[in-house]
């Protein structure tokens, strides 16, 4: 009782084909193709991110802006009065 042989591996397959079909098969396959690319795209995604924390953190913090100093108001001129009024 060892392990299968590849006559085994090739009747499994052939059995597996019969109960699936050749289109569903496929169609498997194509799905597993497809998830492993979204896979890899959100892991490149995630990789993407990961890198522009890591520059944002190793530039420092942002500067924060000075304030402008207080301009402090000037009181306003009262005018002279009118000699030709009295």
């Amino acid at each position: 009782m060892g392990g299968f042989s590849l006559w085994h591996w090739l009747i499994v397959g052939l059995v597996v084909l019969l109960l699936f079909g050749k289109g569903r098969f496929s169609d498997m396959m194509g799905d597993v193709a497809k998830g492993l690319k979204s896979f890899k795209k959100g892991m490149s995604e995630d990789e993407e991110a990961a890198a522009a924390a890591q520059r944002r953190i190793e530039a420092g913090p942002a500067p924060t802006p000075t304030p402008a100093p207080a301009v402090e108001p000037t009181p306003a001129a009262t005018p002279a009065p009118d000699a030709e009024r009295r």
